[in-house]
């Protein structure tokens, strides 16, 4: 695995690695970056129309902004769900799709996923502040809790690097793993209260109070509570959802570096 130093040594290379990753995202569409808005647009007026306009649907008040907004309520946990899927999806083929480059150059290949991660991370900025400008426009002054949103979305990055590392290195080994990852995280999706308000699943589960103390302390509830919190509700975050997120964050990345390590010897030789 490479040294913390080695690859400050080598950020020249990463922010070329991401540089590649920003220009080619988008290359030979018409409409380029445009879609970076347009997907996340598409979901939430498809997912308006489901839950909101079929089902009835509605989000609780913000508290204190006021905002009763279903499609606000989805974009402000959609937006950092979509960056975390696509990333690390992203991530898990990165090692795999540059198999010749790894296999003629010696460098860290731990920057193939982390560029990759970086680069969505751009893309989460750009949406968020269209989001931002929305809010602003419709009355609800989200600037205050911008600082705030970034180290947010920091977090969630260090949180999606680990994961885009142990599945890029499982990757390598077993292709199945895009599979597998997929229906996963489909899975995960709709058990997170990105699409619902937590609170229908603590009405479900009101005789259960210790399941639903797990289930709003997993990982992505966390994120998805912390950016309603700053966005929709405007108001700070509980600290201790800060340090469930950065415990989560350093657990993955460490776990995710620690599998890198221990499968990298042999990327070469199986790709």
């Amino acid at each position: 695995m490479s040294s913390a130093s080695e690859l400050l040594a080598r950020r020249e290379l990463l922010w070329n690695l991401t540089l590649r990753e920003l220009r080619g995202r988008y290359k030979r569409s018409l409409l380029g970056w445009g879609w970076s808005l347009l997907n996340p647009i598409a979901f939430m007026l498809i997912y308006t129309f489901a839950f909101s306009v079929i089902l009835g649907a509605q989000p609780p008040t913000g508290d204190p902004s006021g905002n009763t907004s279903y499609p606000f309520f989805l974009l402000c946990a959609l937006l950092p769900w979509g960056f975390f899927s696509v990333s690390v999806t992203e991530a898990m083929g990165s090692v795999v799709s540059n198999g010749a480059l790894v296999r003629k150059v010696a460098f860290p290949r731990e920057h193939l996923v982390i560029s990759t991660i970086v680069a969505g991370l751009v893309s989460l900025a750009v949406e968020l502040t269209v989001l931002s400008a929305a809010l602003v426009v419709f009355g609800y002054m989200v600037i205050p809790w911008l600082p705030l949103v970034v180290v947010t979305g920091l977090l969630l990055a260090v949180f999606a690097i680990g994961f885009g590392l142990a599945l890029a290195a499982a990757n390598v080994y077993f292709r199945d793993m895009t599979y597998l990852w997929s229906i996963l995280v489909q899975a995960w999706f709709f058990s997170t209260p990105i699409i619902y308000s937590p609170e229908l699943v603590e009405q479900e589960l009101a005789d259960y109070p210790t399941l639903i103390r797990i289930y709003n302390n997993l990982p992505m509830a966390v994120v998805v509570r912390i950016f309603r919190n700053l966005m929709f509700d405007l108001r700070m975050p509980r600290l201790i959802d800060y340090g469930l997120l950065t415990g989560y964050a350093l657990i993955a990345v460490l776990a995710g570096w620690w599998l890198f390590d221990k499968l990298e010897g042999r990327f070469a030789e199986e790709l």
